[in-house]
C-alpha cells in the first residue's frame, strides 16, 4: 500500500481499540492538523487557482472528518480531550527541505502525501482487526477519503516540480518513513 516500507502490526488494532477514547480524541485532533495543513498550502500557492480549489475542498472534507469523529466522542459519552502531540508527524516535518521555495513546497506536499498513506495504512488495519462495527464501518469509508488525499497530494508534487525528481524523492521519504515508523505501533493513537 502506498509504497509504504514497513506495515503496522495487526496487533497495534488490539491497542487501540482498548482506548476507544483516546484513539477517538487523538484521531480528532489529528483531522483538526490535516484541515490546518491543507489552509497553510493553501496560502503558499496562490498563484495555482486550480490547486487552491482542490485544497479547500480537502480542507472542508477534513473538516468534516473532525467533525464526524467529535460527533462518535459526544454520542458514546466520551471526553474530547485536549489536542496531542504527534511525535510522528513532528519526525516527518524534520525531513522537509529548507532550499528554494519550490522545493520547499513540494516537500510539504510530499510530508502531508505521507501523513495520508500512513493514517490510510492504520485506518486499514483498524477496519480488518477491531470488533466494534460502528468502527469498522467509519474507519472504511475514511481509509478511501485518505487514499485519495494521498493520491492529489502526490500528484500537486509532481505537477509543481520534475516528476521525475519528485519520484526520487518520494522515495527518499518512504526509506526515511520506515525508519522512523520502527518507534511507533505501540499507543493508542493513530499514528503512535
Amino acid at each position: 500500500m502506498f509504497k509504504l516500507k514497513l506495515l503496522t502490526d495487526p496487533r497495534w488494532a488490539n491497542i487501540a481499540e482498548g482506548n476507544l477514547e483516546e484513539i477517538l480524541t487523538d484521531h480528532a485532533w489529528c483531522e483538526q492538523k490535516a484541515t490546518t495543513n491543507a489552509i497553510t498550502l493553501i496560502t503558499m500557492l496562490p498563484e495555482y487557482p486550480e490547486i487552491v480549489t482542490e485544497l479547500l475542498e480537502i480542507a472542508q472534507e477534513e473538516l468534516d472528518h473532525f467533525q464526524q469523529v467529535h460527533e462518535i466522542i459526544k454520542k458514546r459519552g466520551y471526553e474530547f480531550g485536549r489536542e496531542r502531540k504527534d511525535d510522528y508527524v513532528n519526525q516527518l516535518f524534520k525531513f522537509i527541505v529548507q532550499g528554494s521555495r519550490e522545493d520547499y513546497i513540494i516537500d510539504r506536499m510530499l510530508f502531508a502525501a505521507m501523513i495520508e498513506a500512513r493514517s490510510c495504512e492504520r485506518f486499514k488495519v483498524l477496519t480488518e482487526n477491531i470488533k466494534d462495527e460502528e468502527l469498522k464501518t467509519f474507519y472504511k469509508e475514511l481509509m478511501i477519503s485518505e487514499a485519495n488525499h494521498y493520491t492529489t497530494f502526490i500528484g500537486f508534487a509532481r505537477k509543481l516540480g520534475n516528476p521525475e525528481k519528485v519520484n526520487q524523492r518520494w522515495e527518499e521519504w518512504l526509506e526515511y518513513e520506515a525508519e522512523i515508523i520502527k518507534s511507533y505501533g505501540t499507543k493508542e493513537t493513530i499514528h503512535g
